[in-house]
């Protein structure tokens, strides 16, 4: 049997790998980052939430930009990928090595969000515009791509929490070793990408911003989706901001914070290959209900647990986990099918992708609603906790749930 070119083999994988550490780097973005300045740092909780907000909203913003200036320059895509990979890498290591002073601090943390938030959209949004344009909306490459971000997210689940349970003399130096490798992991898979992984087509015309927008808002399939993909991120980003808080005080199960993330993220890599499959025979929208149905269960019983209930909680994680796996997989392969091969897709892309981040900021101001009912990290369980963790994420899940089953029968969508 001749021998595969170098070029072609494992290409699905080739692109996908690079999930790893973007999704290495996201969950400290979003869900790790809050806590650790709020526990270690010593930055207080009210403006920490305000801090997050303001960054969070300048960073989606950003998003429709950088996803126009990525269709308007589609022959430097890859050096607009390899900037922005530098940009994070350097981000990413500042967030973790903070001043002393919480007030620097504070100040550390907006300059090295905007950032590492900014670079990481930029080279997101290049890469999830690729797989878009491969052949069927590149299902086996987008598999590939979310199987390896939650391995990657496993890992900053796991070695994080327990770099910070541990001796606190040697936490500085093991963060080092841990930012080290994340930017070792984050080059070796975009090189690996950018030599390997299958061409994306290029749209032969690429329209202006104004015309690329508007062509975009005549799509009146892509434009339905874009509240419930809202509802949905929100659903999902508030208790990403909380998961820790939750932990510690609700909980009071700090040293099984690493595994409780890591059994979460383990059953959405695990749920992947089910969801593909099931939405195959069901169609994404059919199939992605029934994951906010699933996630729904699970954080009805979040909104019951107190301390001590730890396998109750790994119960919980495993469902929404679960649930994740499908709204990782099947919103992307959405958008591609109702998208026409076009110049416009970065920009579509961006748009998603700004949604996503306005989730994120609205979630941060979660914070701040918490310490406006009386919470303070380390005070212990209180009743606010489990209301904004639990009970809002399932309203906005079934809000969601709703407004898609109206968008299936109306755009006649599977």
């Amino acid at each position: 049997m001749a021998r595969q070119p170098a070029g072609t083999r494992w290409p699905d994988a080739a692109y996908g790998m690079l999930g790893a550490p973007l999704a290495m780097a996201a969950l400290p973005l979003f869900v790790q980052i809050p806590s650790y300045y709020a526990s270690q740092v010593g930055v207080a909780l009210a403006p920490l939430g305000w801090v997050l907000f303001a960054a969070r909203l300048l960073d989606m913003l950003q998003d429709p930009l950088f996803g126009h200036v990525l269709d308007r320059t589609q022959s430097r895509q890859k050096a607009w990928m390899s900037l922005a990979a530098l940009v994070l890498a350097l981000a990413f290591v500042c967030l973790w090595h903070p001043p002393s002073q919480p007030g620097a601090a504070m100040v550390w943390l907006v300059a090295m969000l905007v950032l590492a938030y900014g670079a990481h959209s930029m080279l997101s949004i290049a890469y999830l515009s690729w797989g878009a344009r491969l052949p069927d909306g590149g299902m086996r490459a987008v598999a590939w791509r979310e199987g390896a971000g939650l391995a990657g997210v496993i890992v900053a689940s796991v070695i994080p929490a327990a770099i910070l349970a541990g001796a606190p003399a040697l936490a500085s130096t093991r963060l080092w070793w841990y930012c080290l490798l994340f930017v070792m992991l984050l080059a070796l898979a975009l090189l690996w990408l950018l030599r390997q992984a299958p061409p994306s087509a290029s749209p032969s015309v690429t329209p202006s911003w104004r015309h690329g927008l508007q062509h975009l808002w005549s799509n009146r399939a892509f434009r339905a989706l874009l509240l419930p993909y809202l509802l949905n991120a929100l659903s999902a980003a508030i208790p990403a901001t909380l998961a820790l808080f939750f932990i510690d005080d609700q909980l009071q199960a700090r040293s099984l914070a690493g595994a409780f993330l890591a059994a979460y993220f383990a059953a959405a890599a695990l749920g992947l290959p089910l969801w593909s499959r099931l939405s195959q025979r069901l169609g994404p929208i059919a199939c992605w209900r029934s994951a906010m149905l699933l996630a729904v269960a699970g954080f009805i019983g979040a909104a019951l647990l107190g301390p001590g209930d730890r396998l109750a909680f790994l119960a919980v994680c495993l469902a929404t986990g679960a649930a994740l796996g499908a709204d990782l997989l099947l919103p992307p392969v959405l958008l591609a099918r109702v998208l026409p091969q076009g110049g416009s897709i970065n920009t579509a892309f961006g748009i998603f992708t700004m949604l996503g981040k306005l989730a994120l900021a609205l979630a941060g101001v979660a914070l701040s609603v918490l310490a406006a009912l009386g919470y303070q990290p380390g005070q212990g369980a209180t009743s606010a906790l489990p209301l904004v963790y639990a009970v809002l994420p399932c309203a906005l899940k079934l809000s969601a749930f709703l407004v898609l089953g109206h968008i299936r029968r109306r755009h006649d969508l599977t």
